[in-house]
């Protein structure tokens, strides 16, 4: 009955959604004449890869740079591709990979090959539930540009700074994944484009109610305290190389 009323739900939002996506896709297309899709192989649940579909944000040569965590200052980025990372319209193009069976709507985000290698065996259990469009920490990193704006090494950075805090949401979903968790995280992914403030204060009242490792977790999620690097769940010591 609920993988029925999942079934519904996805269609109904791919109703929604598709048309968001091919208004995009048009533009990016008479921006630069190229396929305004674009499709990157994801590693999904019990580590099996297959091909995420995003909408582009990036000239079509971005490949080339070979860094994957992206600042907002990244000379890759086209113009219209601005506004598609800030309000995430570039994701929405995954209703096809959920349409598929690959990803969920809501779910740890898919990471490449590169990223999933990093894991330790602890961050290793993300990988039992399928990815999603949208989580809790695509929810409270969604400014992952900023954060990562000037950074001489975008993916070093991600990885001391980012990595511990996503990952110990990713594992706190797998852990209480439900329904109803399911249903308000994608309430709060529309309600962090215009009240981000008040979204992340009821995230950060959510995790609260769960066992975290980190005492500083609940803030995090709140952005009341500034980022800073500590260890990946299953290290002892921050990265320091990749």
């Amino acid at each position: 009955m609920i993988r029925l009323l999942n079934s519904i739900l996805y269609l109904l939002i791919a109703v929604v959604v598709l048309p968001i996506v091919l208004f995009f896709a048009l533009l990016i297309f008479l921006y630069d004449r190229h396929n305004p899709f674009y499709v990157s192989v994801r590693i999904g649940k019990d580590g099996g890869p297959f091909k995420m579909i995003k909408l582009r944000s990036m000239c079509v040569d971005s490949w080339k740079y070979k860094i994957d965590s992206t600042a907002n200052n990244d000379p890759r980025i086209i113009p219209i591709g601005r506004i598609v990372r800030k309000f995430k319209i570039d994701e929405l193009a995954q209703i096809i990979n959920v349409l598929k069976g690959d990803m969920n709507i809501v779910g740890p985000r898919p990471q490449v090959k590169t990223e999933v290698n990093r894991y330790t065996s602890v961050e290793r259990a993300i990988l039992n539930v399928k990815p999603g469009i949208t989580d809790i920490a695509s929810i409270v990193f969604s400014d992952e540009g900023d954060i990562l704006n000037g950074a001489k090494d975008p993916d070093l950075l991600y990885a001391q700074i980012e990595r511990p805090w996503k990952s110990r949401l990713a594992l706190l979903y797998v852990e209480h994944a439900s329904v109803w968790l399911d249903l308000r995280l994608m309430f709060y992914t529309f309600t962090n484009m215009f009240a981000r403030k008040w979204t992340l204060d009821k995230l950060s009242k959510i995790v609260r109610q769960w066992e975290f490792d980190v005492e500083d977790l609940p803030e995090i999620v709140a952005r009341r305290k500034n980022l800073y690097a500590y260890p990946v769940p299953g290290a002892s010591e921050v990265i320091q190389n990749l």
